[in-house]
């Protein structure tokens, strides 16, 4: 795992087919991958060993095929995909369409957190213990 913190921007227009920002960003953890399709292009059918995917829209429309069976996903819906299941992504549609990839196999550590109520607090507790701040001001 890298330490420290990075930042990467994603191309909403004239982006690559396939930009792998978790590489740019020294993750390690899972993959992170930006897919920009131009309209009426796709990607191969595939299915993975034994990563699960996720595929969360942020512009246009993407139409993801399903062991031949097509769902639409539009600008902020998101859908996982076990690693067996043959998928295709596909832009059916007239505007760019750009979809962050999410791809991971094995367990997630989902409590591993710690919450702090200030930057200079030394140690941390349960997530759960600490209330969330206040909104801020108007």
């Amino acid at each position: 795992m890298e330490p420290g913190t990075s930042f990467a921007k994603v191309a909403f227009e004239g982006g690559e087919l396939f930009e792998r920002v978790g590489r740019t960003l020294g993750v390690t953890g899972f993959g992170l991958n930006a897919i920009t399709l131009q309209p009426r292009q796709r990607l191969r059918i595939h299915r993975h060993g034994t990563q699960e995917e996720v595929y969360l829209v942020l512009h246009g429309t993407l139409t993801l095929t399903i062991e031949g069976e097509e769902h639409p996903l539009r600008v902020g819906e998101i859908a996982r995909v076990a690693p067996d299941v043959k998928r295709q992504v596909v832009n059916r549609g007239p505007d760019v369409c750009v979809v962050l990839a999410i791809g991971g196999s094995g367990s997630h550590e989902s409590r591993d957190a710690e919450a702090f109520t200030a930057w200079d607090e030394p140690t941390g507790r349960a997530p759960q213990e600490v209330a969330l701040p206040d909104d801020l001001p108007a």
